[in-house]
């Protein structure tokens, strides 16, 4: 069981990073500062394979009220995606994710809202760029450095996810290790530094906490991992980039009460420092969030 005195002793073995400063930046005419507070990205899935069923959309129409909604709700960021990152679910093409995410981003972007478009492909992130998205989510590691140009060139930003293989769809086996938190510092490192040689001044890096690595789906290892990873978030702050989580489910433990999964986590997520939640339950982790900052 998590106890007080695990979060005493994680504080004391790494003093040095609680103190850290993260870049802040202008994005889309708002002020993002994880020094100061956190943000919530609300979801939106266009495909009927992800499993979240709240946040799946499966017209234009439907999305677009989804995103006005939950920027009502509290997200600064709408984050859009065409292809679920389930290990089963179908594989969807640049063109069929373009003729299902332009009308979206078209509408959200010329509302007002920061919209975020998660893929992996070039031709996507390219079009929606050029349709007004301002976030690319980057579910990938190949051809890279062409994607970062883009987002560059577009004054966007970037989210820099963990991912072992070429993209979050041929993920294998997760190596653990004995610090989890060292093996992701000297990864984003590594990106970090592709990132910025290609000109990109606005990212936030993100954990990847909500893949389906084959190892990890025991339930027991998967959220032990999880929640050592969200607690010692706080660490990876010295890289000095704000960092984005993706709340995840825990249905085993859960069960018919799922959407209070995220909510959970996104305590955990908080005490370890977390800038952006990533969440399908925005008003919800977002009454969490507000009740932690009374204190």
């Amino acid at each position: 069981m998590l106890q007080l005195e695990y979060l005493v002793e994680l504080a004391a073995a790494h003093t040095g990073s609680l103190k850290a400063r993260v870049a802040a930046f202008d994005l889309g005419g708002r002020r993002f500062d994880g020094n100061t507070r956190p943000e919530l990205m609300g979801v939106i899935n266009l495909s009927a394979d992800s499993w979240y069923r709240e946040s799946v959309c499966l017209s234009a129409a439907a999305a677009i009220q989804r995103g006005h909604v939950l920027a009502a709700q509290g997200a600064a960021i709408l984050d859009i995606g065409a292809e679920s990152t389930l290990a089963h679910a179908a594989r969807v093409d640049e063109g069929a994710q373009n003729s299902q995410l332009l009308p979206v981003v078209k509408e959200l972007a010329g509302a007002g809202h920061i919209v975020s478009v998660e893929t992996y492909h070039p031709a996507v992130t390219r079009a929606c760029l050029e349709a007004g998205a301002k976030v690319l989510n980057l579910t990938g590691t190949d051809r890279s450095s062409e994607m970062f140009r883009m987002v560059a060139d577009h004054d966007a930003a970037v989210i820099l996810c963990h991912v072992q293989g070429a993209n979050v769809r041929e993920v294998a086996d997760f190596d653990f290790g004995a610090d989890p938190a060292a093996m992701l510092y000297e990864y984003f490192a590594r990106q970090i530094e592709l990132a910025t040689a290609n000109r990109v001044r606005k990212l936030w890096i993100d954990p990847g906490l909500g893949f389906y690595y084959r190892n990890l789906q025991d339930s027991a290892t998967r959220i032990r991992h999880q929640m050592r990873v969200f607690l010692n978030t706080f660490r990876l702050r010295t890289l000095g980039w704000p960092t984005c989580h993706a709340l995840p489910h825990a249905f085993e433990c859960f069960g018919d009460e799922v959407r209070c999964a995220e909510p959970y986590f996104a305590v955990l997520a908080a005490l370890g420092k977390t800038d952006l939640f990533r969440t399908h339950e925005v008003p919800r982790t977002k009454a969490v969030l507000d009740t932690l900052a009374i204190w």
